[in-house]
């Protein structure tokens, strides 16, 4: 489903990110934010349950932005509604995430492109700067993006 629509739900999901990469110190070396899905490159220190990781994200980004819909009443959240441990609740996110282990520089890299460029091939945007939800301004040079980047180089 389409839920990343506004500028507001987009910020507190970078927010999230932000606060879980300060608490767990892992490196964020490339992300985009489409309106249905979210890509990150992370490199996680070597003790880090990245499962555990991706969980608390959900769970902040989530617990933060179904705040923000029900106090706009916010008619997303019927479509949200599900039942868990026999209580009904709303899931922003799916269960499961899939996560692929970058074993070279060079995987690093065509990973960080593959995010730049998924808002083009999904035909939101003609190029992928104009793409303001992902790191690709800050490979560029623009460091007034919403969250910083642990950048590597690119080319």
């Amino acid at each position: 489903m389409n839920l990343f629509l506004d500028p507001g739900t987009f910020r507190l999901f970078l927010k999230s990110l932000d606060r879980i990469r300060q608490k767990h110190h892992f490196q964020l070396l490339g992300y985009v934010v489409m309106p249905n899905h979210v890509h990150l490159v992370i490199y996680p220190e070597k003790e880090l349950a990245l499962g555990r990781v991706i969980g608390e994200l959900k769970a902040h980004s989530a617990f933060h932005i179904i705040n923000q819909w029900k106090s706009r009443h916010e008619e997303v959240l019927n479509q949200l509604e599900a039942i868990r441990n026999k209580r009904s609740v709303y899931a922003l996110w799916q269960r499961r995430c899939y996560d692929h282990n970058c074993r070279t520089i060079e995987v690093v890299r065509e990973k960080i492109i593959y995010c730049h460029n998924n808002p083009v091939r999904a035909e939101l945007v003609s190029d992928p700067g104009e793409w303001r939800w992902s790191s690709y301004r800050w490979y560029l040079g623009n460091r007034s993006g919403p969250i910083e980047i642990d950048a590597i180089p690119l080319l």
